[in-house]
């Protein structure tokens, strides 16, 4: 399985706070986010790692470049409006895949809930995606995950009126059906990776929740303590 990460982003948040580097390169307990998940996708079957990075990210392309990784990393480098836009150009720049997981740069799990939720990914051949989700919200605009009871997903809101237990965790299992949708979701004018996820539904692909206990995202500084406690805990 081939799996992608978006590195896209400015970090502009951790910029205003002091942080000056490029996002995945904030660290946890001394590791630097985008090793930690290359370092995971590795122990995971990864066939190879394809990562998007903005043009002005040069100090994270020459890390990449420089490191030594166990599993082959390629490297994008463009500018893009917004994360769809960015996992557009990421398969646009390989062979397209039959399977392939995508993250954020700046998504922290425990690996242990990673490595049971790729092992159902590849267990339900059916599934044209599986969708990491969390009822832990410290996103500040979460993308609410409506499901079934069997965990099918229905709906995804920006709001939550019903309640929906569960928020999207930015980690995405997707098969071929769902792949050449986002060629479709792009060139069509969808502009947001969420809207793009209510395309899928819409266009009736089968899609399924894996709950998470929790997920972390990077977004301000104290994050990053926040992030580190979480997984000492755990």
């Amino acid at each position: 399985m081939k799996y992608g990460i978006i590195a896209a982003g400015e970090g502009s948040r951790l910029a205003k706070e002091g942080f000056t580097l490029p996002k995945p390169m904030v660290q946890l307990h001394g590791e630097m986010l985008i090793d930690r998940l290359i370092a995971v996708f590795a122990r995971n079957r990864a066939e190879s790692v394809h990562i998007i990075i903005n043009e002005a990210s040069e100090v994270l392309e020459n890390h990449l470049l420089q490191a030594k990784y166990p599993v082959p990393v390629f490297i994008v480098k463009k500018s893009t409006p917004s994360s769809l836009h960015s996992f557009y150009e990421l398969l646009k720049s390989t062979e397209q895949p039959s399977d392939f997981c995508l993250t954020t740069t700046d998504t922290v799990f425990i690996e242990e809930e990673f490595e049971a939720y790729i092992n159902a990914f590849q267990a339900a051949p059916s599934l044209d995606g599986l969708m990491a989700v969390t009822s832990f919200v410290d996103d500040e605009s979460p993308l609410f995950v409506k499901t079934n009871e069997q965990l099918g997903i229905t709906d995804f809101c920006d709001t939550n009126d019903d309640p929906i237990p569960y928020v999207s965790g930015g980690i995405y299992c997707l098969r071929s059906r769902a792949l050449a949708q986002v060629t479709q979701a792009v060139e069509s004018g969808t502009n947001r990776m969420r809207n793009f996820q209510r395309r899928l539904v819409t266009e009736g692909l089968q899609l399924k929740a894996f709950p998470f206990k929790k997920i972390v995202d990077i977004d301000h500084v104290r994050d990053i303590e926040t992030a580190e406690l979480f997984l000492s805990e755990a």
